[in-house]
C-alpha cells in the first residue's frame, strides 16, 4: 500500500515514517496535546487504582517491605520508558508499541502488539467502569449500578469523540485531583510524624516501619509475590507513548515527561507508603480496605472516606478515559497497516479515529453488563488480564529498543536524540525481571487465570494472523523478522 493509498483510504497519511520530527504530523491527527496536557497524562498515568486500593493488600502480604517493591518496580519501569523515550524520538507515532515491534520484530508481533494493548485497555475499561459505578454507590445507593455506569460510559465517550484537546483537559484535572489527594496525604502525615497532632499523634512514628516483626515480617517470598499488583500498579504509564503522534512538540515534551518519571515514583509510590505506613502499623491494614483512608480515619480526619472515595472515582474514570483514547489509536495503527478492517482508520472531521473508539467502547459496554452479573471476584480476574497483558506491551518495547540499538550501533539506523542510559543493557535487565514477575503470576493460583486466558488469546491471534496474511500476502511479509530484520516500516 503506497502512502497515497493510505491518505485516501484513512483520511490522512499512514504512520510516520523516518526520525523524529520528520512527518509525525503524517498520521492525520491533530497534535492537540500542550506540554501541561502532556506532563500531566504522564503523571496520573503513574496514579491509578492499583495504589488507591489495592495497596491495601500488598501491604498486608509484604508488611513494609512492599515500599521496597514498589521502588523496584518503578525502577524496571523508568529502564522500560527510557526505552521507549529513544524509540519515540527515533520515531514519534501514536501506534507507536505496535510500530516498533512491526519495524524491529516482524509484523506478526505488531499485530499482535497492537491488539493486545486494545484488548488491556478494553478490559480495563470494563473494570474501571463498574468500580467507578460502586464509588458512586458510597454517595448514592437508591441509584442503579447499571446506570452509573451507562452515564459514566456516555460522557466519556463524547470527550473522546469530541477533539484529543477535550481529552487532554478532562485527563489534566483528573490527574491533579489524584496528585492534590496523595501530596495532601504526605503533608498532613509528615505533620502527624513531627508535631504530634491528631489522633495518631501518640502513635505515629518511623519505628513503625520496622519495629513488627522488621521490614519482611512474611518473608522475602511473599514480598515478591505481591510484584504481579505492584505492576498493575503501574499499568498505562506508557501512554505517553500513544500521545506521541498528537503532542505540539514530541521532541521537547515526551523527553521532559520521561524523564520526571522517577520524581513521580518517589514521591507519589515509595513517599506515600513511607508517610502512612510511619502513621499507622502495618498490621492494620488488610485486603479491601484503601490505605489512603485508613490512614485519614486514624488520624481522625473528617469525612476522610467521602475525600478518598471522590478521588478513587477520579482514578477509575481517568483509566477508562485513557482507554478510550487509546484503544481508537491502536485501532487505527492496525488498519493502516491491513490488520484490522479499514474502517477503522478513519478520522472524523475533528481529525478523532471515531469508528475505532465508538467499537472499543460498545465492548466496554458489554462489560459493565457482565460485570454487573458475575460475582465480584470478576474485577480481580479482568485486571490479572489487564497486567498480563500489560507485560507483553512492556517486553515488545524492551526488546524492539534492543534490536534498534542493534541496528544503531551497526550504522543501518539514525541515532536517538534521547538515548537511553546504558544502552541495550538496562532493558536486557527488565526483561529478566518481566519474565520473573510472569513466573510468580503463574505460581499464583488466583492470579494464574491471566495466563489462561492469554493462551486463548494467543490461538485468536494466531487465526486472525492466518487471516491476515492470506488477505493481503505482500503486506505480511514486508517488515523485518526477528532472523533478519529489515529495520524499515512496510510503505509499498
Amino acid at each position: 500500500m503506497t502512502s497515497a493509498q493510505v491518505d485516501k483510504e484513512y483520511g490522512g497519511d499512514g504512520p510516520a515514517r523516518g526520525p523524529a520530527g520528520n512527518g509525525a504530523d503524517e498520521e492525520g491527527y491533530e497534535r492537540g496535546l500542550g506540554s501541561r496536557q502532556v506532563q500531566m497524562i504522564a503523571i496520573g498515568g503513574a496514579i491509578g487504582v492499583g495504589l488507591f486500593m489495592g495497596a491495601g493488600a500488598n501491604i498486608a502480604k509484604a508488611g513494609p517491605s512492599i515500599i521496597l517493591m514498589y521502588a523496584l518496580a518503578g525502577v524496571v519501569i523508568f529502564f522500560i520508558m527510557r526505552a521507549l523515550g529513544e524509540l519515540l524520538l527515533y520515531r514519534p507515532v501514536s501506534g507507536s508499541f505496535a510500530e516498533y515491534a512491526r519495524e524491529f520484530l516482524g509484523p506478526f508481533f505488531g499485530f499482535a502488539t497492537g491488539w493486545t494493548y486494545w484488548l488491556m485497555w478494553v478490559v480495563t475499561g470494563m473494570a474501571e467502569l463498574t468500580a467507578a459505578a460502586i464509588y458512586i454507590h458510597f454517595w448514592f445507593p437508591q441509584i442503579p449500578q447499571w446506570v452509573s455506569a451507562l452515564v459514566f460510559l456516555v460522557v466519556l465517550f463524547g470527550v473522546n469523540l469530541i477533539s484529543v484537546k477535550i481529552f487532554g483537559e478532562v485527563e489534566f484535572w483528573f490527574s491533579m485531583i489524584k496528585v492534590t489527594a496523595i501530596i495532601g496525604m504526605i503533608v498532613i502525615g509528615l505533620g502527624v510524624l513531627t508535631l504530634g497532632f491528631s489522633d495518631a499523634g501518640d502513635t505515629a512514628t518511623a519505628s513503625n516501619l520496622w519495629a513488627h516483626h522488621g521490614v519482611f515480617p512474611n518473608g522475602i517470598g511473599s514480598s515478591l509475590m505481591t510484584l504481579q499488583g505492584v505492576m498493575f500498579a503501574y499499568l498505562a504509564v506508557e501512554l505517553v507513548g500513544v500521545t506521541a503522534g498528537e503532542s505540539e512538540n514530541p521532541e521537547k515534551t515526551l523527553p521532559k515527561a520521561i524523564n520526571t518519571l522517577p520524581w513521580r515514583i518517589i514521591v507519589f509510590y515509595v513517599g506515600a507508603l513511607l508517610v502512612i505506613l510511619s502513621v499507622v502499623k502495618w498490621t492494620e491494614f488488610s485486603e479491601g480496605t484503601s490505605p489512603f483512608v485508613h490512614a485519614f480515619e486514624t488520624m481522625g480526619i473528617p469525612l476522610a472516606a467521602g475525600i478518598v472515595n471522590f478521588v478513587v472515582l477520579t482514578a477509575a474514570l481517568s483509566s477508562c478515559n485513557s482507554g478510550m483514547y487509546s484503544t481508537g489509536r491502536m485501532l487505527r495503527d492496525l488498519a493502516a497497516n491491513s490488520e484490522a478492517p479499514g474502517a477503522f482508520g478513519r478520522l472524523n472531521s475533528r481529525k478523532t479515529p471515531a469508528i475505532g473508539i465508538s467499537v472499543s467502547v460498545a465492548l466496554m459496554g458489554i462489560g459493565v453488563v457482565l460485570n454487573y452479573i458475575v460475582p465480584e471476584k470478576a474485577f480481580g480476574y479482568v485486571t490479572s488480564v489487564a497486567t498480563a497483558a500489560g507485560i507483553w506491551t512492556w517486553m515488545m518495547i524492551l526488546i524492539s529498543h534492543i534490536r534498534y540499538r542493534r541496528g544503531v550501533e551497526a550504522g543501518r539506523l539514525p541515532a536517538s536524540s534521547f538515548p537511553a542510559p546504558g544502552g541495550s543493557l538496562f532493558s536486557w535487565v527488565a526483561v529478566a525481571f518481566l519474565a520473573l514477575v510472569t513466573c510468580l503470576i503463574a505460581y499464583d493460583t488466583d492470579a494464574r487465570i491471566s495466563l489462561y486466558v492469554g493462551a486463548v488469546w494467543a490461538v485468536f491471534l494466531a487465526t486472525g494472523w492466518q487471516y491476515v496474511k492470506n488477505r493481503a500476502p505482500q503486506r505480511a511479509k514486508t517488515s523485518g523478522t526477528p532472523d533478519e530484520p529489515e529495520y524499515a516500516p512496510a510503505s509499498e
